[in-house]
């Protein structure tokens, strides 16, 4: 090798030995060593990444059987290559040669960017220089650029927006590192976000609820909505965890109130409240956003976007639906009811655009708050709910949804005809 002026490529090293790796392994850092230097490593009472330093606190080595496919084609490529220079020939193997370089040098150049990114040494603008690069590769997933996924970029974005020190100046980092994490997630593995719950990390993503950009907000309203729809066990206590912190849902509830500002936030915002309504278990996060306001906030939503050709209110409802099924939830509806509420849940029981998505949750809603209240039904009647029933049982909404429109006719019937005063109004608008 040496005699044809070749060298090993130089991230096919292992940084302990310095040698060509022989069973590459990755860590939860994202750095690659030799199993064997590494175990030693470790064995010797090492808890820390020898190249970042980082604390392990996973110790689980994965192979790298990416890297070990390009060193073995680059070993028999070399081979050939040497063989037919020696005999001064030049044939496909040194093609193959040419072209296998090809391949290589665009991991050594996502090799480059990770160091960039991962230096302590590299300054802020050779950081947004190199995750603008990074942003344009994930634009070619999934049919280029798995390098990306593969050498661990996912976790090293999230390790970048929640890592750094949040100030002004490293807002624009933040976004551009989540923007690009948002785009290798669908391609990534989920359980890679457990890195959130590193104590410094999660705190950062506290304060970024309260202290980050609209872009920002947006972007961490998209994680949480993605992370509250996967079934793995890290996710699922990512996310529980999520769920209970009080900040975290100030922000969320926050994000509806602005709607007339920032109606994508605002949009964002809906999917990720409903993702941890109905993923997390148990009713305390459910409270917790009780607590905080949600149900106003919900019910001012709806009344903001009903009107609206494509909006979030069926989400909305589902959302409040949801909310309402707790004690605290009714109480607060019935005790702290923005005017025209009820009002707004009838309109959302048929839509004249023959969307009957949420129809059935505002169906459910008004049952809910009809059987605890003579104000709500009468309310309800005023706003012309028995109308609205009787055009959703003719459109073309599901069985279920036309079973649960009966049930709540069934119940308004049974209720006013208890009172005498109110059968000939009921009568009259049957």
């Amino acid at each position: 090798m040496r005699e044809i002026g070749m060298s090993i490529p130089q991230f096919f090293i292992c940084p302990i030995s310095l040698e060509l790796f022989s069973d590459p392994v990755t860590l939860c850092t994202g750095q690659t060593y030799d199993r064997p230097c590494i175990e030693k490593w470790i064995a010797a009472g090492n808890l820390t990444c020898p190249v970042t330093m980082q604390k392990l606190h996973d110790l689980s080595m994965v192979p790298n059987h990416t890297l070990r496919h390009l060193i073995d084609q680059w070993l028999r490529m070399s081979r050939h290559h040497h063989r037919h220079h020696n005999h001064g020939q030049f044939d496909d193997s040194d093609q193959d040669y040419c072209n296998f370089c090809k391949v290589a040098s665009s991991d050594v150049s996502l090799l480059s960017l990770k160091k960039t990114l991962e230096s302590k040494d590299s300054v802020f603008e050779q950081k947004i220089q190199a995750l603008e690069q990074i942003r344009c590769l994930s634009e070619d997933l999934p049919t280029k650029n798995e390098g990306l996924i593969q050498m661990g970029f996912f976790p090293l974005m999230l390790g970048l927006a929640f890592g750094a020190r949040l100030s002004q100046n490293m807002m624009g980092l933040v976004e551009k590192a989540l923007d690009c994490a948002l785009k290798l997630m669908p391609f990534s593995c989920l359980g890679d976000s457990y890195v959130l719950m590193e104590g410094s990390k999660f705190e950062n993503f506290r304060v970024l609820f309260k202290d980050g950009t609209f872009t920002v907000k947006k972007s961490l309203f998209k994680l949480i909505e993605a992370l509250s729809m996967s079934s793995s066990f890290e996710t699922k206590e990512l996310a529980n965890k999520i769920g209970n912190e009080t900040k975290v849902l100030q922000g969320l509830i926050t994000s509806l109130d602005d709607y007339q500002q920032n109606p994508e936030v605002s949009e964002a915002g809906i999917k990720a409240i409903l993702g941890l309504l109905t993923s997390i278990e148990g009713t305390k996060c459910r409270e917790n956003f009780v607590k905080q306001g949600l149900v106003h906030s919900l019910v001012t939503y709806i009344l903001e976007v009903e009107r609206k050709e494509k909006n979030l209110a069926p989400k909305a409802t589902r959302a409040l639906e949801i909310v309402l099924e707790l004690e605290s939830g009714k109480k607060a509806f019935l005790e702290n009811e923005v005017p025209n509420g009820v009002r707004a849940l009838v309109k959302m029981v048929f839509r004249v655009s023959g969307d009957d998505e949420g129809s059935e949750s505002a169906v459910n809603s008004l049952m809910i708050l009809c059987c605890e209240s003579l104000e709500v039904r009468e309310e309800a009647i005023c706003g012309g709910i028995l109308t609205q029933l009787l055009l959703l049982l003719q459109s073309q909404c599901s069985g279920r949804t036309k079973a649960r429109a009966r049930m709540l006719l069934k119940l308004l019937r049974s209720m006013w005809a208890k009172d005498p005063k109110h059968v000939g109004k009921l009568g009259r608008l049957v």
